[in-house]
């Protein structure tokens, strides 16, 4: 009788761990999944944070050249909401029905600029026939692909308007994102760069040394949309934040302007 009893334990032992084993664990819920443009990654985060302050899970976010971001919507990759650095790319998904048309929304307003490593004593204004050339002494010019990625778009039509872009067409360092752009000037590989205003605020290992002047360049503005796939349930609620004045707020705190 005592082994039957020592039996029985064993089994109902067995049984109560294969139970626990089997029960199924809830994880924390998810935020919605937001894809934006490589520049906004200091201020989305700080954004995102600031969302799930307020309760609210936190947005899974990833950062990518707008381009990039825009082909992994076309291609059937989930996501909530999208936000570019331009809106040519939003207006491809527009046209393939693939955002929700009134969720569209322009929110922001950016600088390009001209960086060099943090050491140098450079200093250019970009202005028709100003001495590019001369200033890379043979380096490269590290931009993000200009024919693809918005800020080397940027670039290069700023350029082109002053009629340099030819004599530097040959030295440009393409990154696949303007973050990488900046990466290059950062740590030394190339001895300027085109970014963002924004991105040269972010990295102390570079210093701004001339400013494009607005005319030179399509206005640099970032839409947000909510995806039409989309089915989480703060998607909207986050977009709506992020067109918030606490929202906006933390958007000029990195350097943008935010109407």
């Amino acid at each position: 009788m005592g082994l039957f009893h020592t039996v029985r334990r064993a089994a109902f032992a067995v049984l109560a761990g294969l139970a626990v084993l089997a029960t199924p664990v809830h994880a924390e819920p998810r935020g919605p999944l937001v894809l934006a443009a490589a520049s906004l990654q200091e201020s989305m985060n700080a954004a995102a944070d600031a969302w799930a302050a307020h309760h609210h899970p936190r947005p899974v976010l990833s950062f990518a050249a707008s381009s990039a971001l825009a082909r992994q919507i076309q291609a059937g990759g989930a996501a909530d909401v999208f936000v570019s650095a331009d809106e040519d790319w939003m207006d491809t998904l527009a046209k393939a029905g693939l955002i929700v048309p009134e969720s569209r929304k322009s929110f922001l307003v950016g600088a390009l600029v001209l960086v060099a490593p943090a050491g140098s004593k450079l200093q250019l204004r970009p202005a028709p026939g100003f001495p590019l050339e001369q200033a890379l002494g043979g380096g490269k010019l590290a931009m993000a692909d200009p024919d693809a990625v918005p800020a080397g778009r940027y670039g290069r039509e700023a350029l082109v308007h002053f009629g340099v872009w030819d004599a530097v067409s040959g030295q440009i360092a393409r990154a696949e994102n303007v973050r990488a752009a900046l990466g290059l000037v950062a740590h030394g590989a190339a001895p300027l760069g085109i970014v963002y205003a924004t991105d040269a605020l972010a990295e102390p290992a570079v210093r701004m040394v001339g400013v494009f002047p607005p005319g030179s360049h399509k206005p640099i503005t970032y839409p947000v949309a909510r995806l039409k796939a989309s089915t989480h349930p703060d998607a909207e609620g986050f977009r709506r934040f992020l067109l918030s004045g606490e929202g906006k707020a933390i958007f000029r705190h990195y350097g943008f302007i935010a109407p």
